[in-house]
């Protein structure tokens, strides 16, 4: 019988749309030790029509943009609106090994107020990827106060 959702795979997929997707293969490998697991090219041999990675238990699906069909990249629409949140079991190093192949930081890696040690870059595709290592458990109660101190200390003098 075929499962509705197959073996692997989570309920919510990440599906990214880029502008080269074989560099963007190459990136992910690179700084998220992406593995491919299928590629499916473009009518032209080139482009990318479907491509599946396994980022540590994670599947994400690539394409690259098809205007025609309302696939753009970020790099199409001038910016993203979705954001990817990564947990690795180093983030700084995941952080840093993003810079050294080709991401901008866009938040320097700290220890949050939420208890994850994160850094936030932009891949060269558009996509925007928090990366963070779990470091406290906290109630809700503890999250909404260390929450409420960051924000309050935030405010312009």
């Amino acid at each position: 019988m075929v499962k509705p959702i197959p073996d692997g795979y989570s309920t919510v997929t990440t599906s990214l749309i880029v502008k080269g997707g074989v560099a963007a293969i190459e990136f992910y490998k690179k700084a998220f030790d992406a593995q491919e697991l299928y590629r499916f090219p473009g009518p032209d041999g080139k482009s990318i029509m479907h491509a599946e990675l396994l980022i540590g238990n994670s599947h994400v699906m690539l394409s690259d943009e098809m205007p025609q069909m309302n696939c753009r990249s970020p790099q199409s629409l001038g910016g993203t609106g979705i954001y990817i949140y990564m947990y690795v079991e180093d983030a700084d190093a995941t952080y840093n090994k993003a810079i050294v192949a080709g991401a901008k930081p866009t938040m320097p890696i700290m220890d949050a107020f939420w208890g994850d040690r994160f850094g936030q870059v932009q891949d060269p595709f558009g996509h925007i990827w928090g990366i963070a290592t779990h470091k406290i458990d906290m109630t809700p109660e503890e999250l909404g106060k260390a929450g409420q101190e960051f924000f309050k200390n935030c405010q312009p003098q």
